[in-house]
């Protein structure tokens, strides 16, 4: 009888059928929830921060965000939008053409070189831009392809259009009631560089503006980021941008070098 008894009180005892078993599945019920709500915030961190630095990696080197500051693209692109631009357009030996809408960087062209600033805020900075959510660098610019390198480009035939080798050209893409430009010139565009237009001519600055300073206004061809070629925000203006076929109409030759540019 003692031996059934002690037989039986150790059983009740027992970790895997007596009192300790509700106690070890007590306590589990009670951390493990705890555990979970601890691993779902690390997961979810850890997802954001993978998201981000795919986000990075493709506005990098695939296609970025860039949002429009000012109204010198109007009607084309308006203030606010945000345009996705192709940087693999230029990456496999295509060239920059006539009516391409491209983001540069004006440094050196558009924009002095200046001393550098906080690295760690332009870090920020770039990171912000480049997923779309914050204001475009200062030094980057978004503008319309006019005249590519060897073209003589002409302001303006007795119909008030600009001329391309020759050639004037149609833009229907200018802002109504403006004059394809105000201020006359001719230059020859040397290679390797492009000269550039807003679509909202009054309100642009542009390669225009930059005439009598070292490079005349014309961008390096290295210099472009890539081509403007899908609108993304807002929703309303969902779509492919913006190139005007009329504008590099196969009629548009590219005229023979020339070693310099001058303007009239």
């Amino acid at each position: 009888m003692d031996t059934e008894a002690e037989l039986t009180q150790r059983g009740h005892s027992s970790p895997e059928t007596g009192e300790g078993r509700p106690r070890f599945a007590l306590w589990g019920r009670r951390a493990l929830p705890g555990w979970r709500g601890f691993l779902t915030v690390r997961g979810a961190a850890v997802l954001g921060v993978l998201c981000t630095g795919f986000l990075l990696l493709v506005s990098n080197f695939v296609v970025q965000p860039f949002k429009i500051p000012s109204r010198s693209m109007e009607p084309t692109l308006q203030v606010g939008d945000r345009v996705l631009v192709n940087k693999l357009a230029y990456r496999f030996g295509d060239r920059p053409r006539h009516g391409d809408v491209v983001v540069f960087d004006g440094t050196g062209s558009f924009v002095r070189e200046g001393p550098e600033g906080n690295p760690i805020g332009e870090a920020l900075h770039g990171a912000a831009s480049a997923l779309g959510i914050g204001e475009p660098s200062e030094t980057d610019f978004v503008k319309r392809v006019v005249g590519v390198g060897g073209d003589d480009v002409v302001c303006c035939d007795a119909g008030g259009r600009i001329k391309v080798n020759g050639v004037p050209m149609d833009e229907p893409y200018l802002y109504p009631g403006d004059a394809p430009s105000k201020v006359p010139f001719r230059i020859v565009v040397p290679l390797g560089t492009l000269w550039v237009m807003g679509d909202h001519r009054s309100q642009s600055r542009d390669s225009r503006d930059h005439l009598g300073e070292p490079g005349g206004g014309m961008v390096p061809v290295e210099k472009v980021i890539g081509r403007a070629d899908w609108i993304g925000w807002p929703v309303s203006r969902w779509g492919s941008a913006p190139t005007s076929p009329t504008a590099r109409t196969e009629t548009v030759s590219t005229a023979t070098p020339s070693s310099g540019g001058g303007h009239g």
